[in-house]
């Protein structure tokens, strides 16, 4: 990491699809070795799926599966005379995308079921639903925050 400045942000593309950003940055952390048509190929037969299965508009069954579980707060270690605590910070909000965007895809390649695409869509529709792998982990998250707010007095 530079001491000198701050690194600056790229703009991301948006999808050719939906013509949303956030679509496309799932896309490319989804993406594997660079294969991008194949991410693109796993995102929307996922959105076809939502839209089959509820027949809402998969964007906003998205945009609600991300929204249940961005993280508010997290811990972060912060060592204090020798001991090191666990203290709750929030989190802000381009990190909470990210780590939102990371949990869903991990989540959804821990699945048992046959292709990426049956997966992805059924833990999107489940974090829309505020149920699966991804939302607990945010709960877990909050939880564990929470536990330890004794020790937010430390907080930098």
């Amino acid at each position: 990491m530079s001491r000198r400045r701050a690194a600056i942000k790229r703009e991301v593309l948006p999808d050719p699809k939906f013509g949303d950003t956030i679509v496309s940055k799932f896309m490319n952390c989804l993406m594997y070795e660079g294969k991008k048509s194949v991410a693109e190929r796993i995102v929307y037969g996922a959105f076809d799926r939502i839209q089959k299965r509820t027949g809402q508009d998969p964007i906003h069954v998205f945009h609600d599966a991300l929204g249940n579980v961005r993280p508010a707060v997290e811990v972060r270690s912060r060592r204090v005379g020798g001991a090191t605590y666990q203290v709750p910070v929030e989190v802000r909000p381009d990190r909470s995308q990210a780590l939102a965007i990371r949990w869903i895809i991990a989540s959804s390649r821990g699945r048992s079921e046959h292709t990426m695409e049956e997966r992805l869509s059924g833990e999107l529709l489940d974090a829309a639903n505020n149920r699966g792998v991804a939302v607990k982990r945010r709960e877990d998250t909050h939880r564990m925050a929470d536990a330890n707010k004794a020790f937010s007095h430390y907080r930098w």
